[in-house]
């Protein structure tokens, strides 16, 4: 039986295969097209652990301006999320602590920044149910505290609640380790902190990885972020700094 090639957006497939579409760019120009002055941009990463670093730094040659960024904190002081605060390309950052980084506590102190602190669960059950379609969810942590604060308010089992919206992005840039030409996705470790939650609540969902992989070299059961969520694939090579390094003495 002869089988005819099915051309969907630069991709060729044999008619009726379910194999997914080959995710893969070659550039980081590429990788990040289409991102904009005053966009939302959604990051994985937990400190410097599973930061998209070389995402990041595209972003910062890009000049893009006025973003409002979405992740736990805001790298440090000259790496990760922190290059974007140098060049004051950050108008709005979304996170759960300033953590160590000097010129973030001083943009916020200053008034420079505007920044919106959201206790860690909570952003991430923002980013999972934006990613799963979910508007809002109520939850009992903030309340009676500034978090609160022009939140609607509902009592349930004689506790009260808070309606939390969920969080989508423009662009959510993502760090894996491995992953397969149609965006199936392996996190290693820690790294799994927020980069599966991110990666499907972005529009356009780019991922960073350091290998990878042809379809079928990946064991099913070990994919964390289905290729169903990813839109682009690098691959790239990675400094993975440590945030905080402690050794024993000789």
């Amino acid at each position: 039986m002869m089988v005819v090639p099915l051309i969907i957006e630069g991709s060729q497939l044999p008619s009726g295969s379910m194999a997914g579409f080959d995710k893969r760019v070659q550039t980081y120009v590429q990788a990040l097209d289409g991102l904009r002055d005053g966009m939302t941009v959604i990051s994985g990463g937990f400190g410097l652990c599973g930061i998209p670093e070389n995402l990041i730094d595209r972003i910062r040659l890009m000049g893009v301006k006025d973003l409002t960024v979405v992740s736990n904190n805001c790298g440090v002081d000259g790496f990760g999320l922190g290059r974007l605060l140098e060049g004051r390309q950050i108008k709005k950052m979304i996170a759960s602590y300033v953590g160590e980084n000097g010129l973030f506590e001083k943009q916020l102190l200053c008034g420079e920044l505007e920044v919106e602190l959201i206790p860690q669960g909570s952003l991430a059950e923002k980013i999972r149910a934006g990613g799963a379609g979910i508007p809002a969810f109520y939850t009992a942590t903030g309340v009676g505290t500034l978090v609160a604060v022009g939140k609607e308010e509902r009592m349930f089992k004689d506790r009260r609640y808070i309606l939390e919206p969920s969080i989508t992005a423009d662009f959510a840039i993502v760090k894996g380790w491995k992953a397969d030409w149609y965006g199936n996705v392996i996190y290693r470790n820690t790294a799994q902190n927020f980069n599966p939650l991110v990666a499907t609540a972005g529009h356009i969902t780019v991922v960073e990885v350091e290998e990878i992989v042809s379809p079928g070299e990946l064991e099913p059961s070990s994919i964390h972020t289905p290729g169903i969520y990813v839109d682009r694939l690098i691959q790239g090579s990675f400094e993975k700094r440590i945030e905080k390094l402690t050794t024993r003495a000789s």
